[in-house]
Protein backbone atom coordinates (compact mmCIF):
# COMPACT_ATOMS: atom_id res chain seq x y z
CA UNK A 1 0.00 0.00 0.00
CA UNK A 2 3.03 2.56 1.08
CA UNK A 3 4.12 1.56 -2.32
CA UNK A 4 1.41 2.74 -4.37
CA UNK A 5 0.87 5.90 -2.27
CA UNK A 6 4.73 7.02 -2.92
CA UNK A 7 4.24 6.00 -6.74
CA UNK A 8 1.05 8.03 -7.08
CA UNK A 9 2.91 11.47 -4.86
CA UNK A 10 5.83 11.04 -7.71
CA UNK A 11 3.60 10.68 -10.97
CA UNK A 12 1.01 13.00 -9.83
CA UNK A 13 3.24 15.88 -9.95
CA UNK A 14 4.14 15.49 -13.48
CA UNK A 15 1.14 14.81 -14.98
CA UNK A 16 -0.78 17.90 -13.19
CA UNK A 17 1.90 19.94 -13.36
CA UNK A 18 2.62 19.66 -17.01
CA UNK A 19 -0.72 20.24 -17.33
CA UNK A 20 -0.85 23.56 -15.25
CA UNK A 21 2.70 24.08 -15.65
CA UNK A 22 4.11 27.65 -17.48
CA UNK A 23 7.83 27.56 -17.69
CA UNK A 24 10.11 30.09 -18.33
CA UNK A 25 11.50 28.80 -21.53
CA UNK A 26 8.33 28.93 -22.72
CA UNK A 27 8.73 32.69 -23.96
CA UNK A 28 10.31 31.89 -26.42
CA UNK A 29 7.61 30.19 -27.88
CA UNK A 30 5.25 31.40 -30.48
CA UNK A 31 1.67 33.13 -28.64
CA UNK A 32 -1.31 32.34 -31.11
CA UNK A 33 -3.52 34.50 -28.49
CA UNK A 34 -4.78 38.26 -29.26
CA UNK A 35 -3.96 40.59 -26.18
CA UNK A 36 -6.03 43.48 -25.70
CA UNK A 37 -4.45 47.04 -24.39
CA UNK A 38 -5.58 47.67 -21.46
CA UNK A 39 -5.39 51.30 -22.16
CA UNK A 40 -7.22 53.12 -24.77
CA UNK A 41 -7.99 56.53 -25.24
CA UNK A 42 -11.78 57.59 -24.84
CA UNK A 43 -13.69 57.75 -28.41
CA UNK A 44 -10.49 56.06 -30.35
CA UNK A 45 -11.54 53.03 -31.71
CA UNK A 46 -9.03 50.30 -32.37
CA UNK A 47 -7.20 50.70 -35.80
CA UNK A 48 -4.85 47.46 -37.58
CA UNK A 49 -1.26 47.63 -35.81
CA UNK A 50 1.08 50.25 -37.37
CA UNK A 51 4.73 48.76 -38.88
CA UNK A 52 6.16 50.95 -36.22
CA UNK A 53 4.66 49.77 -33.30
CA UNK A 54 4.93 45.98 -34.26
CA UNK A 55 8.94 46.64 -34.48
CA UNK A 56 8.98 48.63 -30.93
CA UNK A 57 7.12 45.45 -30.04
CA UNK A 58 9.51 42.74 -31.26
CA UNK A 59 12.20 45.02 -30.07
CA UNK A 60 10.44 44.88 -26.38
CA UNK A 61 10.33 41.38 -26.45
CA UNK A 62 13.91 40.68 -27.50
CA UNK A 63 14.91 43.09 -24.97
CA UNK A 64 12.98 41.23 -21.97
CA UNK A 65 14.44 38.36 -23.47
CA UNK A 66 17.87 39.53 -23.38
CA UNK A 67 17.89 40.45 -19.69
CA UNK A 68 15.84 37.66 -18.31
CA UNK A 69 19.45 35.92 -17.05
CA UNK A 70 20.05 38.95 -15.38
CA UNK A 71 17.08 39.28 -13.18
CA UNK A 72 16.98 38.86 -9.54
CA UNK A 73 13.35 37.79 -9.81
CA UNK A 74 13.36 35.22 -12.05
CA UNK A 75 10.72 32.35 -11.01
CA UNK A 76 12.61 29.17 -12.67
CA UNK A 77 12.03 27.93 -8.87
CA UNK A 78 9.60 29.32 -7.18
CA UNK A 79 9.36 28.16 -3.48
CA UNK A 80 5.92 29.63 -2.82
CA UNK A 81 2.57 29.97 -5.31
CA UNK A 82 2.32 33.47 -3.38
CA UNK A 83 5.15 34.45 -5.02
CA UNK A 84 2.44 34.64 -8.31
CA UNK A 85 1.58 38.34 -8.69
CA UNK A 86 -1.78 37.31 -10.63
CA UNK A 87 -2.71 34.17 -8.23
CA UNK A 88 -5.24 34.54 -5.75
CA UNK A 89 -6.53 32.34 -2.85
CA UNK A 90 -9.79 32.67 -4.41
CA UNK A 91 -8.77 30.93 -7.93
CA UNK A 92 -10.33 27.42 -8.74
CA UNK A 93 -7.02 25.99 -9.02
CA UNK A 94 -4.65 27.63 -6.14
CA UNK A 95 -4.81 24.48 -3.77
CA UNK A 96 -3.43 22.78 -6.62
CA UNK A 97 -1.16 25.06 -7.53
CA UNK A 98 -0.03 25.63 -3.80
CA UNK A 99 0.87 21.46 -3.58
CA UNK A 100 2.91 21.61 -6.48
CA UNK A 101 4.64 24.39 -5.63
CA UNK A 102 5.28 23.72 -2.24
CA UNK A 103 5.19 20.15 -2.09
CA UNK A 104 7.00 19.34 -4.71
CA UNK A 105 9.01 21.93 -6.81
CA UNK A 106 7.45 21.81 -9.99
CA UNK A 107 6.07 25.05 -11.08
CA UNK A 108 7.70 28.11 -12.81
CA UNK A 109 6.74 30.87 -13.66
CA UNK A 110 7.75 34.03 -15.97
CA UNK A 111 10.53 36.83 -14.90
CA UNK A 112 7.60 39.53 -13.55
CA UNK A 113 6.33 37.01 -11.23
CA UNK A 114 3.26 35.77 -12.89
CA UNK A 115 1.88 32.56 -13.74
CA UNK A 116 -0.49 33.84 -16.42
CA UNK A 117 -2.93 30.95 -15.95
CA UNK A 118 -5.54 32.06 -18.03
CA UNK A 119 -3.95 32.10 -21.23
CA UNK A 120 -3.66 29.49 -24.16
CA UNK A 121 -1.37 26.59 -23.62
CA UNK A 122 1.14 25.42 -26.45
CA UNK A 123 2.08 22.35 -27.02
CA UNK A 124 5.83 24.06 -26.71
CA UNK A 125 5.03 25.12 -23.45
CA UNK A 126 3.39 22.07 -22.43
CA UNK A 127 6.50 20.25 -23.26
CA UNK A 128 8.49 22.49 -21.63
CA UNK A 129 6.22 22.24 -18.43
CA UNK A 130 6.58 18.77 -18.55
CA UNK A 131 10.32 18.80 -18.91
CA UNK A 132 10.47 20.91 -15.64
CA UNK A 133 8.50 18.22 -13.62
CA UNK A 134 10.34 15.08 -15.16
CA UNK A 135 13.60 16.57 -14.02
CA UNK A 136 12.35 16.83 -10.03
CA UNK A 137 10.61 13.41 -10.29
CA UNK A 138 13.92 11.74 -11.61
CA UNK A 139 15.57 14.07 -8.12
CA UNK A 140 12.56 11.93 -6.19
CA UNK A 141 13.64 8.64 -7.82
CA UNK A 142 17.14 8.82 -7.01
CA UNK A 143 17.05 10.03 -3.44
CA UNK A 144 14.38 7.12 -3.03
CA UNK A 145 14.63 3.77 -1.83
CA UNK A 146 15.19 1.08 -4.79
CA UNK A 147 12.20 -0.86 -3.81
CA UNK A 148 9.44 2.49 -4.40
CA UNK A 149 9.85 2.35 -7.69
CA UNK A 150 9.44 -0.26 -10.31
CA UNK A 151 10.97 -0.53 -14.00
CA UNK A 152 7.45 -0.31 -14.55
CA UNK A 153 7.52 3.45 -13.19
CA UNK A 154 10.37 4.59 -14.78
CA UNK A 155 9.40 3.27 -18.37
CA UNK A 156 6.17 5.23 -17.98
CA UNK A 157 8.42 8.14 -17.46
CA UNK A 158 10.60 7.75 -20.24
CA UNK A 159 7.93 7.40 -22.61
CA UNK A 160 6.56 10.72 -21.30
CA UNK A 161 9.78 12.26 -22.34
CA UNK A 162 10.64 10.47 -26.20
CA UNK A 163 6.43 11.82 -26.73
CA UNK A 164 7.72 15.19 -26.25
CA UNK A 165 11.36 14.83 -27.39
CA UNK A 166 10.62 16.47 -30.39
CA UNK A 167 8.57 19.47 -29.17
CA UNK A 168 11.62 20.17 -26.82
CA UNK A 169 14.06 19.97 -29.46
CA UNK A 170 12.35 22.48 -31.49
CA UNK A 171 12.27 24.98 -28.10
CA UNK A 172 15.60 24.56 -28.09
CA UNK A 173 15.60 25.20 -31.51
CA UNK A 174 13.85 28.34 -31.50
CA UNK A 175 15.69 29.29 -28.32
CA UNK A 176 18.97 29.43 -30.15
CA UNK A 177 17.35 31.35 -33.45
CA UNK A 178 16.54 33.71 -31.15
CA UNK A 179 19.41 34.56 -29.49
CA UNK A 180 21.30 34.94 -32.55
CA UNK A 181 18.44 37.85 -33.85
CA UNK A 182 18.66 39.42 -30.74
CA UNK A 183 22.52 39.78 -30.99
CA UNK A 184 21.91 40.97 -34.79
CA UNK A 185 19.24 43.79 -33.41
CA UNK A 186 21.64 44.63 -30.25
CA UNK A 187 24.63 45.09 -33.08
CA UNK A 188 22.13 47.51 -34.91
CA UNK A 189 19.24 49.10 -33.46
CA UNK A 190 19.51 52.95 -33.50
CA UNK A 191 19.30 53.13 -29.64
CA UNK A 192 18.41 50.98 -26.64
CA UNK A 193 16.18 53.58 -25.35
CA UNK A 194 15.13 56.03 -27.78
CA UNK A 195 12.70 55.57 -30.65
CA UNK A 196 11.83 57.90 -33.81
CA UNK A 197 8.26 58.92 -34.73
CA UNK A 198 7.82 61.49 -37.77
CA UNK A 199 5.61 62.93 -39.29
CA UNK A 200 5.44 65.16 -43.04
CA UNK A 201 2.52 67.11 -44.29
CA UNK A 202 1.48 68.19 -47.70
CA UNK A 203 -0.91 70.45 -48.27
CA UNK A 204 -2.50 71.81 -51.74
CA UNK A 205 -4.41 74.96 -50.43
CA UNK A 206 -6.38 78.18 -51.77
CA UNK A 207 -8.68 80.83 -50.83
CA UNK A 208 -12.14 81.67 -52.40
CA UNK A 209 -14.63 84.41 -52.65
CA UNK A 210 -14.75 87.65 -53.42
CA UNK A 211 -11.52 89.59 -53.39
CA UNK A 212 -10.32 86.76 -50.78
CA UNK A 213 -9.62 85.06 -54.06
CA UNK A 214 -8.25 87.81 -55.64
CA UNK A 215 -5.42 88.39 -52.91
CA UNK A 216 -4.16 84.51 -52.79
CA UNK A 217 -3.04 82.24 -54.99
CA UNK A 218 -2.95 78.41 -54.52
CA UNK A 219 -0.16 77.23 -52.28
CA UNK A 220 1.75 73.67 -52.01
CA UNK A 221 3.61 73.44 -48.50
CA UNK A 222 4.92 71.28 -46.25
CA UNK A 223 5.52 70.41 -42.40
CA UNK A 224 7.55 67.82 -41.07
CA UNK A 225 8.61 66.65 -37.36
CA UNK A 226 10.58 64.22 -36.20
CA UNK A 227 10.62 63.17 -32.22
CA UNK A 228 12.65 61.56 -30.53
CA UNK A 229 10.94 59.44 -27.68
CA UNK A 230 13.41 57.98 -25.12
CA UNK A 231 12.40 56.28 -22.10
CA UNK A 232 14.49 55.41 -19.13
CA UNK A 233 12.57 53.26 -17.14
CA UNK A 234 9.52 52.18 -19.60
CA UNK A 235 7.02 54.00 -17.93
CA UNK A 236 8.43 57.91 -18.55
CA UNK A 237 9.21 59.55 -21.94
CA UNK A 238 11.34 62.52 -22.88
CA UNK A 239 10.34 63.98 -26.38
CA UNK A 240 13.16 65.67 -28.49
CA UNK A 241 11.22 66.88 -31.38
CA UNK A 242 12.68 68.82 -34.58
CA UNK A 243 10.20 70.66 -36.92
CA UNK A 244 10.83 72.24 -40.13
CA UNK A 245 7.94 73.54 -42.73
CA UNK A 246 7.24 76.88 -45.22
CA UNK A 247 3.79 77.61 -44.50
CA UNK A 248 2.05 80.53 -44.09
CA UNK A 249 -1.50 81.69 -43.81
CA UNK A 250 -3.60 83.51 -46.29
CA UNK A 251 -4.38 87.15 -46.48
CA UNK A 252 -8.35 87.07 -45.71
CA UNK A 253 -10.51 90.27 -46.54
CA UNK A 254 -10.44 92.72 -43.60
CA UNK A 255 -8.63 89.71 -41.15
CA UNK A 256 -6.34 92.19 -40.37
CA UNK A 257 -3.71 90.39 -39.29
CA UNK A 258 -6.43 87.91 -37.45
CA UNK A 259 -5.93 84.21 -37.26
CA UNK A 260 -8.80 83.24 -38.80
CA UNK A 261 -9.25 79.87 -40.68
CA UNK A 262 -5.28 79.23 -39.74
CA UNK A 263 -4.49 75.41 -39.84
CA UNK A 264 -3.01 73.34 -37.94
CA UNK A 265 0.20 72.71 -39.95
CA UNK A 266 0.52 76.16 -40.24
CA UNK A 267 1.94 76.21 -36.61
CA UNK A 268 5.42 75.20 -35.85
CA UNK A 269 6.25 76.73 -39.37
CA UNK A 270 10.15 77.59 -39.53
CA UNK A 271 9.29 79.32 -42.80
CA UNK A 272 11.85 77.89 -45.05
CA UNK A 273 11.97 74.73 -43.99
CA UNK A 274 15.16 75.34 -41.38
CA UNK A 275 15.07 73.20 -38.83
CA UNK A 276 14.39 73.95 -35.32
CA UNK A 277 13.27 72.39 -31.67
CA UNK A 278 9.92 72.72 -31.10
CA UNK A 279 9.54 70.80 -28.17
CA UNK A 280 11.70 69.34 -25.17
CA UNK A 281 9.70 67.76 -22.73
CA UNK A 282 9.85 65.22 -20.08
CA UNK A 283 6.77 63.07 -18.44
CA UNK A 284 7.10 60.45 -15.71
CA UNK A 285 4.89 59.21 -13.00
CA UNK A 286 5.33 59.79 -9.41
CA UNK A 287 3.33 57.77 -7.65
CA UNK A 288 -0.32 57.98 -8.62
CA UNK A 289 0.51 61.67 -10.13
CA UNK A 290 1.98 62.28 -14.19
CA UNK A 291 4.10 65.05 -13.88
CA UNK A 292 4.83 67.07 -17.30
CA UNK A 293 8.04 69.19 -17.29
CA UNK A 294 9.04 71.17 -20.30
CA UNK A 295 12.21 73.06 -21.26
CA UNK A 296 10.98 74.39 -24.83
CA UNK A 297 7.66 74.36 -26.72
CA UNK A 298 5.53 73.48 -23.95
CA UNK A 299 2.00 73.70 -24.34
CA UNK A 300 -1.17 72.88 -22.52
CA UNK A 301 -3.18 70.40 -25.06
CA UNK A 302 0.11 68.39 -24.08
CA UNK A 303 -0.69 67.34 -20.52
CA UNK A 304 -4.53 68.44 -20.25
CA UNK A 305 -7.38 66.68 -21.53
CA UNK A 306 -8.90 68.40 -24.52
CA UNK A 307 -11.83 66.25 -25.02
CA UNK A 308 -12.44 66.67 -28.55
CA UNK A 309 -11.15 63.32 -30.19
CA UNK A 310 -10.84 63.20 -33.61
CA UNK A 311 -10.76 66.70 -34.05
CA UNK A 312 -7.65 66.73 -31.48
CA UNK A 313 -4.36 65.57 -32.53
CA UNK A 314 -1.59 65.75 -29.87
CA UNK A 315 1.03 66.34 -32.50
CA UNK A 316 -1.09 69.71 -33.95
CA UNK A 317 -0.22 67.97 -37.43
CA UNK A 318 -2.05 65.95 -40.16
CA UNK A 319 -4.26 63.61 -38.26
CA UNK A 320 -6.90 65.61 -36.87
CA UNK A 321 -8.86 68.92 -38.17
CA UNK A 322 -7.99 71.11 -40.52
CA UNK A 323 -8.20 74.31 -38.31
CA UNK A 324 -6.27 75.23 -35.43
CA UNK A 325 -9.85 76.31 -33.62
CA UNK A 326 -12.04 73.19 -34.54
CA UNK A 327 -8.83 71.05 -33.19
CA UNK A 328 -9.37 72.42 -29.17
CA UNK A 329 -10.59 75.01 -27.38
CA UNK A 330 -8.69 78.11 -27.81
CA UNK A 331 -8.40 78.22 -23.87
CA UNK A 332 -5.92 75.61 -23.99
CA UNK A 333 -3.86 77.96 -26.74
CA UNK A 334 -3.08 80.88 -23.94
CA UNK A 335 0.59 80.87 -23.49
CA UNK A 336 3.33 78.35 -23.98
CA UNK A 337 7.11 77.85 -23.60
CA UNK A 338 8.46 76.55 -20.44
CA UNK A 339 7.33 74.68 -16.80
CA UNK A 340 5.65 72.05 -14.85
CA UNK A 341 2.43 70.50 -15.03
CA UNK A 342 0.82 67.69 -12.78
CA UNK A 343 -1.89 65.82 -12.96
CA UNK A 344 -3.26 63.84 -9.57
CA UNK A 345 -6.47 61.20 -9.87
CA UNK A 346 -8.70 61.64 -6.51
CA UNK A 347 -10.16 58.67 -6.70
CA UNK A 348 -10.04 55.10 -7.46
CA UNK A 349 -12.07 54.02 -9.96
CA UNK A 350 -15.07 53.90 -7.99
CA UNK A 351 -18.07 56.66 -8.30
CA UNK A 352 -18.07 59.94 -9.69
CA UNK A 353 -14.93 60.71 -8.27
CA UNK A 354 -13.39 57.85 -8.79
CA UNK A 355 -12.90 58.28 -12.42
CA UNK A 356 -12.06 62.28 -11.82
CA UNK A 357 -8.60 63.82 -11.51
CA UNK A 358 -7.41 67.35 -11.30
CA UNK A 359 -4.80 68.80 -13.46
CA UNK A 360 -2.31 72.08 -12.77
CA UNK A 361 0.17 73.74 -14.98
CA UNK A 362 2.17 76.61 -15.18
CA UNK A 363 4.11 77.54 -18.06
CA UNK A 364 6.00 81.07 -19.13
CA UNK A 365 6.72 81.97 -22.61
CA UNK A 366 10.01 84.24 -21.33
CA UNK A 367 11.64 81.92 -19.06
CA UNK A 368 14.87 81.19 -21.02
CA UNK A 369 15.49 84.99 -21.16
CA UNK A 370 17.59 86.86 -17.99
CA UNK A 371 16.66 90.48 -18.95
CA UNK A 372 14.05 92.25 -16.41
CA UNK A 373 10.66 91.64 -16.53
CA UNK A 374 11.50 88.70 -18.05
CA UNK A 375 12.22 85.10 -16.81
CA UNK A 376 10.63 81.99 -15.10
CA UNK A 377 8.57 84.04 -13.11
CA UNK A 378 8.85 87.98 -14.13
CA UNK A 379 7.92 87.25 -18.33
CA UNK A 380 4.63 86.33 -19.79
CA UNK A 381 3.25 83.04 -18.03
CA UNK A 382 -0.37 81.07 -18.24
CA UNK A 383 -1.21 79.29 -15.14
CA UNK A 384 -4.05 76.61 -16.12
CA UNK A 385 -6.28 74.33 -13.45
CA UNK A 386 -8.68 71.89 -14.68
CA UNK A 387 -11.10 69.18 -13.14
CA UNK A 388 -11.59 65.96 -15.73
CA UNK A 389 -14.46 63.81 -14.83
CA UNK A 390 -15.77 60.66 -16.71
CA UNK A 391 -18.63 58.58 -16.58
CA UNK A 392 -17.66 55.03 -18.07
CA UNK A 393 -15.44 55.26 -21.07
CA UNK A 394 -18.45 57.56 -23.17
CA UNK A 395 -18.51 60.71 -21.73
CA UNK A 396 -15.61 63.48 -20.70
CA UNK A 397 -16.39 66.44 -19.01
CA UNK A 398 -13.98 69.45 -17.91
CA UNK A 399 -13.79 72.74 -16.50
CA UNK A 400 -10.97 74.87 -17.38
CA UNK A 401 -9.23 78.16 -15.54
CA UNK A 402 -6.11 79.92 -17.13
CA UNK A 403 -4.72 82.71 -15.59
CA UNK A 404 -2.34 84.73 -17.87
CA UNK A 405 0.21 87.42 -17.45
CA UNK A 406 1.22 89.30 -20.49
CA UNK A 407 3.38 92.31 -21.32
CA UNK A 408 3.62 94.58 -23.94
CA UNK A 409 3.07 93.23 -27.88
CA UNK A 410 1.85 90.05 -26.91
CA UNK A 411 -1.38 88.09 -28.33
CA UNK A 412 -3.67 86.14 -26.01
CA UNK A 413 -3.99 83.02 -28.16
CA UNK A 414 -0.47 83.05 -28.75
CA UNK A 415 1.70 79.32 -29.12
CA UNK A 416 4.64 80.40 -26.66
CA UNK A 417 7.88 82.17 -27.43
CA UNK A 418 9.04 79.02 -29.95
CA UNK A 419 6.41 79.92 -32.41
CA UNK A 420 7.74 83.50 -32.10
CA UNK A 421 4.32 84.63 -30.98
CA UNK A 422 2.43 83.58 -33.71
CA UNK A 423 -1.82 84.06 -33.15
CA UNK A 424 -2.90 80.54 -33.29
CA UNK A 425 -6.33 81.25 -33.23
CA UNK A 426 -9.58 83.88 -33.72
CA UNK A 427 -9.73 87.51 -34.96
CA UNK A 428 -7.04 90.82 -34.30
CA UNK A 429 -10.09 92.18 -31.93
CA UNK A 430 -9.90 88.97 -29.45
CA UNK A 431 -6.29 88.47 -29.65
CA UNK A 432 -4.66 91.85 -29.57
CA UNK A 433 -3.46 93.15 -25.78
CA UNK A 434 -3.05 96.06 -24.10
CA UNK A 435 -0.12 97.47 -25.07
CA UNK A 436 0.72 98.76 -21.51
CA UNK A 437 0.55 94.86 -20.49
CA UNK A 438 -2.28 92.97 -18.76
CA UNK A 439 -3.54 90.41 -16.82
CA UNK A 440 -6.33 87.69 -18.27
CA UNK A 441 -8.66 84.70 -16.52
CA UNK A 442 -10.46 82.42 -18.66
CA UNK A 443 -13.16 80.18 -17.98
CA UNK A 444 -13.60 76.40 -19.79
CA UNK A 445 -15.84 73.96 -20.06
CA UNK A 446 -15.75 71.37 -22.71
CA UNK A 447 -17.35 67.64 -23.72
CA UNK A 448 -16.94 64.90 -25.52
CA UNK A 449 -19.54 62.22 -25.75
CA UNK A 450 -19.70 58.75 -27.61
CA UNK A 451 -22.82 57.40 -27.65
CA UNK A 452 -21.44 54.26 -29.83
CA UNK A 453 -17.97 53.06 -31.29
CA UNK A 454 -18.99 54.71 -34.60
CA UNK A 455 -19.67 58.22 -33.76
CA UNK A 456 -18.34 60.92 -31.10
CA UNK A 457 -20.32 64.16 -30.37
CA UNK A 458 -17.77 67.01 -28.75
CA UNK A 459 -17.80 70.52 -27.61
CA UNK A 460 -16.46 73.62 -25.88
CA UNK A 461 -17.38 77.00 -24.41
CA UNK A 462 -14.52 79.78 -23.33
CA UNK A 463 -14.96 83.00 -21.93
CA UNK A 464 -11.95 85.53 -21.40
CA UNK A 465 -12.17 88.63 -19.34
CA UNK A 466 -8.76 90.76 -20.36
CA UNK A 467 -7.52 93.55 -17.54
CA UNK A 468 -5.68 96.13 -18.86
CA UNK A 469 -2.85 98.11 -17.11
CA UNK A 470 -4.06 101.67 -18.82
CA UNK A 471 -7.51 103.64 -19.03
CA UNK A 472 -10.13 101.57 -20.95
CA UNK A 473 -7.60 98.89 -21.84
CA UNK A 474 -10.49 95.91 -20.60
CA UNK A 475 -12.25 94.04 -22.76
CA UNK A 476 -13.85 90.64 -22.55
CA UNK A 477 -13.78 87.53 -25.58
CA UNK A 478 -15.65 84.46 -26.83
CA UNK A 479 -15.81 81.81 -28.23
CA UNK A 480 -17.49 78.56 -28.51
CA UNK A 481 -17.77 75.62 -30.93
CA UNK A 482 -19.21 71.82 -31.35
CA UNK A 483 -18.76 68.51 -33.89
CA UNK A 484 -19.76 65.13 -34.90
CA UNK A 485 -17.11 62.68 -36.07
CA UNK A 486 -18.36 59.63 -38.02
CA UNK A 487 -15.54 56.60 -37.22
CA UNK A 488 -14.83 54.37 -39.52
CA UNK A 489 -17.06 55.98 -42.56
CA UNK A 490 -16.49 53.99 -45.38
CA UNK A 491 -13.60 52.10 -44.47
CA UNK A 492 -12.10 50.82 -41.31
CA UNK A 493 -10.09 53.57 -39.51
CA UNK A 494 -11.29 56.69 -41.98
CA UNK A 495 -13.21 59.74 -40.36
CA UNK A 496 -15.55 62.05 -41.39
CA UNK A 497 -15.80 65.15 -39.37
CA UNK A 498 -18.12 68.28 -39.45
CA UNK A 499 -17.05 71.09 -37.07
CA UNK A 500 -19.04 75.18 -36.45
CA UNK A 501 -18.65 77.60 -34.21
CA UNK A 502 -17.67 81.24 -33.47
CA UNK A 503 -13.90 81.33 -33.36
CA UNK A 504 -12.41 83.90 -30.61
CA UNK A 505 -13.94 87.36 -30.77
CA UNK A 506 -14.28 90.68 -28.69
CA UNK A 507 -17.23 93.49 -29.33
CA UNK A 508 -16.99 96.85 -28.38
CA UNK A 509 -13.25 97.77 -28.60
CA UNK A 510 -11.87 100.84 -29.63
CA UNK A 511 -8.85 101.60 -31.44
CA UNK A 512 -8.13 97.91 -32.58
CA UNK A 513 -9.42 97.52 -36.41
CA UNK A 514 -13.07 95.24 -37.03
CA UNK A 515 -16.47 95.60 -36.59
CA UNK A 516 -19.09 94.27 -34.12
CA UNK A 517 -20.12 90.75 -35.77
CA UNK A 518 -19.59 87.28 -34.56
CA UNK A 519 -17.08 85.51 -37.18
CA UNK A 520 -18.33 81.93 -37.76
CA UNK A 521 -16.66 79.59 -38.43
CA UNK A 522 -18.02 76.03 -40.36
CA UNK A 523 -15.73 73.19 -41.33
CA UNK A 524 -15.82 70.04 -42.91
CA UNK A 525 -13.21 67.18 -43.54
CA UNK A 526 -12.91 63.44 -44.37
CA UNK A 527 -9.70 62.19 -43.43
CA UNK A 528 -9.23 58.78 -45.84
CA UNK A 529 -6.59 56.35 -44.56
CA UNK A 530 -4.34 54.76 -47.35
CA UNK A 531 -2.43 52.82 -45.21
CA UNK A 532 -1.48 52.31 -42.10
CA UNK A 533 1.58 55.08 -42.79
CA UNK A 534 -0.80 57.47 -45.02
CA UNK A 535 -3.72 59.35 -44.81
CA UNK A 536 -5.20 62.10 -47.61
CA UNK A 537 -7.81 64.68 -46.09
CA UNK A 538 -9.51 66.48 -48.11
CA UNK A 539 -11.94 69.49 -46.59
CA UNK A 540 -13.36 73.15 -46.58
CA UNK A 541 -13.37 75.76 -44.18
CA UNK A 542 -16.13 78.56 -44.60
CA UNK A 543 -15.82 81.60 -42.85
CA UNK A 544 -17.75 84.72 -42.46
CA UNK A 545 -17.82 87.65 -41.50
CA UNK A 546 -14.02 87.73 -41.43
CA UNK A 547 -12.16 90.76 -39.08
CA UNK A 548 -15.83 90.52 -37.31
CA UNK A 549 -17.44 92.69 -40.30
CA UNK A 550 -20.01 91.43 -42.43
CA UNK A 551 -18.71 94.04 -44.94
CA UNK A 552 -15.61 92.04 -45.67
CA UNK A 553 -16.45 89.12 -48.26
CA UNK A 554 -17.00 85.65 -46.79
CA UNK A 555 -13.49 82.91 -47.45
CA UNK A 556 -13.94 79.58 -48.24
CA UNK A 557 -10.42 77.67 -47.95
CA UNK A 558 -10.38 74.58 -49.85
CA UNK A 559 -7.48 72.18 -48.82
CA UNK A 560 -5.83 68.70 -49.34
CA UNK A 561 -3.43 67.56 -46.68
CA UNK A 562 -1.52 64.30 -46.83
CA UNK A 563 0.42 63.07 -43.70
CA UNK A 564 2.91 60.13 -43.71
CA UNK A 565 3.21 58.95 -40.32
CA UNK A 566 6.75 56.62 -39.56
Amino acid sequence: MSNLLWKSLVVSPAVLGATLLVSTTAIAAPNTTTEVSPAKQAGVTEVAQQPEILAQTTIDQVNRYSNEGNQNNSQSQVTSVSQFSDVQPTDWAFQALQSLVERYGCIAGYPNATYRGNRALTRYEFAAGLNACLDRVNELIATATADLVTKQDLATLQRLQEEFSAELATLRGRVDSLEARTAELEANQFSTTTKLVGEAVFAVTDAFGGRNGDNNNTVFQDRVRLDLQTSFTGRDVLHTRLAAGNAGAFNLDGSNGGAEGRQTFEIGSTGNNSVKIDRLTYEVPIGPANVYLAASGGRHSQYAAVNNPYFFDNTDGGNGALSTFASESPIYRIGGGAGIAINLPLGKGTGILGNSSITAGYLASQANDPGIGTGLTNGDYAALGQLNFSVGNRLALAATYVHGYNGAGSSLFNSGATDDDVIAVGTQRANTLPTAGSTSNSYGVSAAFRPSDKLSISGFVSYHDVIGFGVGDDYTAWSYGAGVALVDFGKRGNVLGLFAGAEPYALNRTGVPGGNDVPYHFEGFYKYRVSDNISVTPGVIWLTSPGQSSNNDDAIIGTLRTTFTF
